[in-house]
Parts: C-alpha cells; sequence; structure tokens
C-alpha cells in the first residue's frame, strides 16, 4: 500500500462532517492576531500570490475566509473565446461522457446520474455529451465564474460524504464525486443544457451562489430549486464561491475540442482561460 492509499483509507472513518465545521468556525474568527496568523502562514506555507488581489495586504481581511474568497483586480483574469475555465485550478480530467459514464481518475470511473443527484431526467442531456474537471488547490482564486452565459433553471443541493478532492484521493476513493456533498447547478446556454458541479471536500466551510448566498441543508435528502423567473450570467460572471477549495465538474451535451496543449493532471488554468471549442460554434 502505498501513501496516497493510505492517506485515502484513513479518511473513511472520520467525522467529515464536524470536521469541516470547526474548521469553518476558525476560518470565520475575526480576532486579529489569530486571524492574521492563519492567513500569513497560509500565504507562507503555499506560496499565495497577492499582487493580483483587489487588496493586496492581507491584514485587511476581517477573517480567514475573506482572505480565502479574496477578489481579483478587474484585469487580472481576462475572458478569452470560447469555452473558458470558471476558476484558478488543476484541469485534473476532460473528455466524453460514454453512456452516462465519466472519468474520475485512471481507473476510475463514476456515473454521470449519481454526479447529478440520483434523476436521470437531469442526466439524460449530458450522457454522451462532453465534461471537464478542475481542482482547485490551496493557493487558488476560489470565486467560480461562468464558463459560458446561461440562464438559471435549477439548483439542486446533494448530500454526502466530505472525502479530501485531492489527485490522490480522486485516484482511490471510487465514485468521490458522486459521493461528496455538491450543488448542481442547470443552466440552458447558446450550446444547450450546461450543468455545473460545485463539489464539497474535506475542510470546505461552504459553498455560496451569488443567487441564493451560502448553501444550508435543512435535511439529508436532495432539495431541489427550479427556477421560473430568469436569473442570467453573462460569460465570465461570478456564480459562487467555496470557502476552501475544492472541485468543479462542468457537463455539456454535445462534443468539445478540449485544447490539446492541456495535459490532463498537469495543466494549471485560470479562470477565464480558454478550455476548447464546441464543434458548432
Amino acid at each position: 500500500m502505498d501513501r496516497d492509499q493510505l492517506f485515502s483509507l484513513i479518511q473513511y472513518p472520520l467525522p467529515h462532517h464536524l470536521i469541516s465545521r470547526l474548521v469553518g468556525q476558525l476560518a470565520e474568527c475575526r480576532t486579529p492576531w489569530l486571524k492574521n496568523l492563519l492567513i500569513e502562514q497560509f500565504i507562507r506555507i503555499f506560496d499565495v500570490d497577492m499582487s493580483q488581489a483587489r487588496e493586496p495586504d492581507p491584514r485587511t481581511y476581517d477573517c480567514f475566509n475573506a482572505f480565502f474568497t479574496r477578489a481579483m483586480r478587474d484585469d487580472a483574469r481576462p475572458i478569452g473565446d470560447g469555452l473558458v475555465s470558471p476558476t484558478d485550478g488543476v484541469l485534473s480530467q476532460s473528455g466524453r461522457i460514454e453512456h452516462g459514464t465519466l472519468i474520475q481518475a485512471k481507473g476510475q470511473a463514476y456515473s454521470l446520474t449519481a454526479l447529478l443527484g440520483g434523476d436521470s431526467r437531469r442526466a439524460e442531456p449530458f450522457r454522451n455529451g462532453s465534461f471537464a474537471t478542475i481542482y482547485l488547490s490551496p493557493r487558488d482564486y476560489h470565486r467560480v465564474h461562468m464558463p459560458l452565459g446561461g440562464t438559471l433553471r435549477e439548483m439542486a443541493y446533494v448530500p454526502g460524504r466530505l472525502f479530501s478532492v485531492n489527485l490522490a484521493t480522486a485516484a482511490n476513493v471510487p465514485g468521490l464525486f458522486a459521493r461528496n456533498e455538491r450543488l448542481v447547478c442547470i443552466f440552458d446556454t447558446e450550446f444547450g443544457p450546461m450543468a455545473m458541479v460545485l463539489v464539497g471536500a474535506m475542510i470546505v466551510a461552504a459553498i455560496e451562489t451569488v443567487w441564493a448566498g451560502q448553501i444550508t441543508p435543512k435535511s439529508g435528502q436532495v432539495q431541489t430549486t427550479r427556477y421560473n423567473e430568469a436569473i442570467e450570467l453573462a460569460k465570465g460572471a461570478e456564480m459562487g464561491r467555496f470557502k476552501l477549495g475544492s472541485t468543479v465538474i462542468l457537463c455539456f451535451p454535445g462534443a468539445v475540442d478540449f485544447r490539446e496543449d492541456l495535459a490532463i493532471n498537469d495543466s494549471m488554468v485560470s479562470m477565464g482561460q480558454p478550455l476548447g471549442q464546441f464543434h458548432d460554434s
């Protein structure tokens, strides 16, 4: 058993949600000396570049979460052509969805229907489409933006575990992204429906959207909200954020020509950077 397998195995018995709540409380602490210590140590350990932040002085942030979800300067993330990355991170997978199955990592696949909350109706348009998975590492910008312009049709909170979602765990925990707590957002776009899945993870204190604020589960069941009044978001507009890092999965009904120069698990992408083009674009 190698180190990555051991790291994945020891996560199974951990109280994921309790750990995440405790970390969330610490991340909201506003005691000046403590929040400054947390922020400055984090910057040092993960070599965070503050020069592109709208507010580069780490001591001005009210708490760790405010620093972690910091805004970038308006010119820091230009929006490219075609399908663009919704966030900063590592492109961990991309390609075709084969008969309702996505690739999680080498040797690991998982169900599209399970990912989207167990609703076959919701999953059907994407069964033979395309997908991309972006993993946000701790040093990255943690706001999530629209990879295409779209109109929100439906949002579903899906309860689950909170395994770590780093590359080691993705390679060793079967069905990781369909097991973790997640938020599924379905948009109508010029290329058909688009699913954006914000996946929770160990010590992720919360997921927020710009239209509903912080998502606070009311029960252990899938909670679906359908939107009759149009909520329209332009390409590049912020749609949500993670309080501590995680993963975004995009699903499309048609074929996407992903850029060949973006190597899986080895390519850092920035929000707004082109990922590929649709066949009919």
